[in-house]
């Protein structure tokens, strides 16, 4: 038997684990209220996959969920305390050689407001909602005529 590899990120109300294991079958996920348990056979060869986590907090086991793809299983983790950030996904400080940080999906949300989580980025919501056959103009005016009247040419810089 192998841990799988897996990393993790925290989110307000909740926490996320991926297991990189191509070609799961019989996988087996046992949400605890303090521990997690992941199983697997992967691989052309049927590797064996074991993988338990006593948790830094409570979940609750029965809002927590997983979901197979082809390369991966991705465990979403309902955290009992929404809310309170966990600065690890382990009780313990031991560092564990199969986990990781996926911090390409970490975002320190403890600072933010619930208005800011909102708003969190406007420009990409407004990109989104933008129609793709407009013509938009965003260089401007491609002739002078429509600069203003009080606009005086600055002299060089010496």
């Amino acid at each position: 038997m192998h841990p799988a590899t897996a990393k993790w990120y925290d989110r307000r109300d909740s926490v996320f684990i991926e297991f990189y294991v191509a070609d799961s079958k019989d996988v087996k996920v046992n949400f605890d209220k303090a521990k997690f348990g992941f199983s697997c056979l992967a691989g052309t060869d049927n590797v064996k996959h074991e993988n338990e986590i006593d948790l830094f907090d409570a979940i609750d086991e029965n809002e927590s969920k997983h979901k197979c793809t082809g390369r991966s299983v991705l465990c979403y983790l309902r955290k009992a305390q929404p809310g309170k950030p966990w600065p690890r996904l382990t009780k313990e400080k031991a560092k564990l050689s199969w986990l990781s940080v996926d911090f390409s999906n970490w975002k320190d949300w403890e600072d933010d407001s619930d208005e800011e989580m909102v708003n969190a980025n406007p420009l990409s919501d407004l990109m989104s909602n933008m129609g793709g056959e407009e013509d938009l103009d965003l260089e401007g005016p491609e002739d002078d005529e429509s600069a203003d009247s009080d606009d005086e040419k600055m002299p060089d810089l010496e």
